[in-house]
């Protein structure tokens, strides 16, 4: 695969490629959308997030919160379904319960099943019964955080450049997700339904219990301080940290170790990978796709930008 993907590359062709694979991958979403027909209920909790933009920390947080801190799991995907494997490779789609035998809320305190996905908004069913929690964090690190996922979870030494993830993380079929702007814009364009919570990463960071109480709130559970302080204990990054084993993909290569799914979990530590003029061209690239979108979305209260 290491040859491949540098023969590629020395042949200026690996972006092609690249697109091609985000491009596939968009097609499928839409082709095989998992979500259609499918009617959402009132114990639905849609966790919506771009890739690697703390969607295992709103996942532990909710399904905390719906169990009163007493959510017990071997892997979060054994009770928490992923609707959008069905759309992926075939290994992939054997990785979490389906929707239809995820009935683990029906034994939970709040009555409430949580649903992750990464798929943009215009892709998932709705409903006013429904919950839709989503949480944006700011590209510069999700960059970061998606090039090492990647590289130690699947690619291994075949991994591409960083230079040529980075060309890559800026086009439109990026191929874990596809634009940045165009996922954050659409759920941001939701924000005044009262059944969607838009949550920053940033925020988070800043300060974990308003947002487990933000969350509790948009759910509807009356949680004491003691529930409060034991599911911030349960949410912090050096905990779950500890419980990596539950979240991390398994081995999706069989002959490569398992990669790890919390690495740093940090905010504004993009300069790991990013020069300074990348940083700039990020934060530069994405306002303006925000603003050819007509998004109004406050880049700044999401993201640091760089200096």
């Amino acid at each position: 695969m290491r040859p491949l993907v540098r023969g590629f590359e020395a042949a200026g062709r690996a972006d092609r490629m690249l697109a091609f694979m985000g491009e596939q991958s968009r097609r499928q979403q839409e082709q095989k959308n998992p979500f259609r027909g499918y009617a959402p209920g009132p114990q639905d909790v849609f966790v919506m997030t771009y890739a690697k933009s703390g969607t295992n920390w709103m996942l532990q947080i909710a399904q905390q919160l719906i169990h009163h801190a007493k959510a017990d799991f071997d892997h979060i995907h054994d009770v928490v379904p992923w609707p959008d494997t069905e759309a992926m490779p075939a290994f992939l789609r054997r990785y979490a319960i389906p929707l239809t035998q995820a009935t683990d809320w029906e034994r939970a305190p709040e009555r409430k099943r949580v649903i992750k996905t990464h798929f943009n908004w215009e892709l998932l069913p709705y409903s006013p019964e429904a919950r839709y929690i989503a949480v944006v964090r700011d590209p510069k690190d999700v960059f970061v955080s998606n090039y090492f996922f990647v590289r130690d979870g699947v690619y291994g030494a075949a991994m591409p450049t960083p230079a040529t993830w980075y060309r890559s993380f800026l086009s439109k079929n990026f191929v874990l997700g596809g634009s940045w702007a165009v996922n954050a814009a659409g759920y941001w364009a939701e924000r005044h339904r009262p059944n969607v919570l838009i949550l920053s990463f940033k925020s988070m960071k800043h300060d974990l219990r308003s947002a487990v109480r933000r969350v509790a709130a948009f759910l509807e559970i009356t949680a004491d301080e003691a529930v409060i302080d034991e599911v911030c204990r349960l949410s912090t990054f050096d905990y779950m940290k500890r419980i990596d084993h539950k979240f991390h993909m398994g081995k999706m290569i069989p002959w490569r170790k398992e990669g790890a799914m919390m690495r740093k979990g940090t905010q504004g530590g993009s300069s790991e990978l990013l020069s300074p003029v990348q940083q700039r061209e990020i934060d530069a690239h994405f306002q303006a796709e925000l603003k050819a979108l007509g998004s109004d979305l406050p880049y700044h209260d999401f993201c640091d930008l760089a200096p």
